[in-house]
């Protein structure tokens, strides 16, 4: 073989490294855990805990249950559930904004949706105000905030106020 000669690759050799490729990215979006969000069991809570590796302590009342998560960035995110362990609201502050797509799971796509820039970038705060999907969220480098809530869902004597 010749130094300027180019390599060759058989056709079996690409068709072997394509297959391998593909079977690892099979196995890793197989091997993804399931996440807990809003409209998720309350069960599932735990797996936000962990992702975000926060301290966890909850709350219980009549109405409904308040998992707050101490962020390891001193920010703080609370998940609120139903008696039948649906979790309905999920807030958020600190100096980040959390990662919203496990937070929100399928919900996030809406925000995204809803928030599409038009024209030069601005600096708008994400919003969404639907009759089944509510989010308002806001801050700046340094402080952030938000509440998702699924108005539907939400427990009798819950109102907006106790998000807070």
């Amino acid at each position: 073989m010749r130094l300027c000669e180019p390599r060759r690759n058989s056709g079996r050799a690409i068709r072997a490294r394509l297959t391998g490729a593909l079977f690892g990215i099979g196995v890793f979006a197989l091997a993804a855990p399931a996440l807990a969000s809003l409209g998720a069991p309350r069960d599932t809570v735990e797996t936000d805990r962990a992702h975000m590796a926060a301290s966890r302590t909850s709350r219980a009342g009549a109405a409904y249950a308040v998992d707050i998560m101490a962020l390891a960035n001193g920010g703080t995110v609370k998940e609120f559930s139903r008696p039948d362990g649906t979790v309905f609201a999920v807030t958020w502050v600190g100096p980040a904004r959390p990662d919203l797509r496990q937070l929100l799971g399928s919900h996030f796509s809406t925000i995204q949706t809803d928030n599409v820039r038009r024209g030069p970038r601005t600096r708008r705060p994400l919003s969404v105000n639907r009759t089944d999907f509510v989010v308002q969220s806001g801050g700046h480098s340094g402080a952030f905030w938000g509440v998702a809530i699924l108005p539907g869902v939400t427990p009798a004597g819950f109102s907006a106020a106790s998000v807070r």
